[in-house]
């Protein structure tokens, strides 16, 4: 049985994680699979708090330094120290649903023309946080990418795992999906598992973005990928301010990567229709209110209530983070971040 599972390698960005990383190791040490076919590793930017100690609790075999802090920073360190057949990449913030997680998702690698594999969706859980529910609810971590079609979790809005045209096969425990030159979903995170040959081919750091990696390693390199049908748990945030904090600190990372050519992923090709759309839809409320009213008829939770405040979280930092685009001068600063607390 050990033989004929893969090995995987689990690389775990962190920084002050203390009050989710638990949750995140346990998931993964309860996982019905080999012990020994499964590789931890921690790449801690400097954390203050307990997130080490937990570390060693959960016996994490390796732990290496992330100097530049930053997630994305993170993953290409701990990457590097990763020797198994596969590598997982998983958020501190990740919780694997279930306690065959892991064999439903190496499972699509025995077809040698998949490269990597994503769950289909966001675990909904009524005992989560608000944020944490609408999120799983509308099936991403931001609005606007409802709009733009660009998702890669099943949403209750649109009865859908992504909006993008691609040519999809659909096996009985996942779906196949190739992935030509194009647009993605976005691909390449929270429980993201990648075949390690095809991950270091042409990785260059120090940086590992989440969509421009997946892209490189699917759209431009025309592989596949396998959608599966399970969940994952993402402790995103408890609520307005950490939603906000995040929106901020993507999308000034973004516009400062971009500037100095880090990022490959183009966001803006055919988008500007769709993003016009989101800025009328959240001026006038009217068309947002009807859309949570259509969640809540689908799925009823009052989460659906701050679908039009989440909306204009997002409109207001979007804004401004592209009117600061071109004096920006450094990404976001991490130093006093620390991760969600789970209720």
């Amino acid at each position: 049985m050990t033989r004929s599972l893969p090995t995987v390698s689990f690389v775990i960005p962190t920084y002050n994680s203390e009050k989710v990383l638990a949750y995140c190791l346990q998931s993964i040490r309860s996982q019905d699979y080999p012990k020994e076919n499964i590789q931890i590793i921690i790449a801690d930017g400097g954390s203050v708090d307990a997130t080490l100690d937990i570390a060693q609790e959960y016996q994490v075999e390796t732990v290496v330094k992330n100097p530049l802090r930053t997630g994305e920073a993170g993953k290409f360190v701990g990457v590097e120290s990763a020797v198994n057949e596969l590598v997982a990449l998983v958020d501190s913030d990740n919780v694997l649903d279930g306690v065959n997680w892991l064999k439903r998702m190496v499972e699509p690698f025995q077809d040698q023309k998949i490269v990597a594999s994503e769950p289909i969706c966001f675990t909904y859980r009524k005992e989560d946080s608000l944020l944490n529910r609408y999120c799983a609810l509308i099936g991403m971590n931001d609005p606007l990418c409802l709009y733009l079609g660009n998702y890669n979790r099943y949403s209750t809005l649109t009865g859908k795992w992504t909006n993008i045209n691609l040519d999809v096969c659909d096996y009985e425990n996942y779906l196949h999906v190739f992935c030509a030159r194009g647009p993605i979903p976005t691909f390449g995170a929270n429980g993201f598992v990648v075949r390690r040959s095809n991950l270091m081919s042409g990785l260059v750091g120090p940086w590992l973005w989440d969509i421009d990696n997946a892209y490189r390693l699917l759209a431009l390199e025309q592989n596949a990928l396998a959608v599966v049908k399970i969940g994952i748990i993402h402790l995103f945030g408890e609520g307005f301010r950490s939603f906000a904090r995040k929106q901020r600190r993507r999308v000034l990372d973004y516009y400062y990567f971009r500037k100095i050519s880090e990022r490959i992923y183009p966001w803006q090709a055919g988008g500007k229709l769709r993003i016009a759309q989101f800025i009328l839809e959240t001026i006038l409320v009217l068309p947002l209110i009807v859309r949570a009213f259509k969640g809540f008829i689908k799925k009823p939770d009052t989460a659906w209530i701050f679908h039009p405040l989440f909306c204009w979280i997002t409109l207001v930092i979007y804004t401004y983070g592209t009117m600061y685009a071109r004096i920006i001068k450094k990404p976001e600063d991490r130093s006093h971040w620390q991760a969600p607390e789970r209720k």
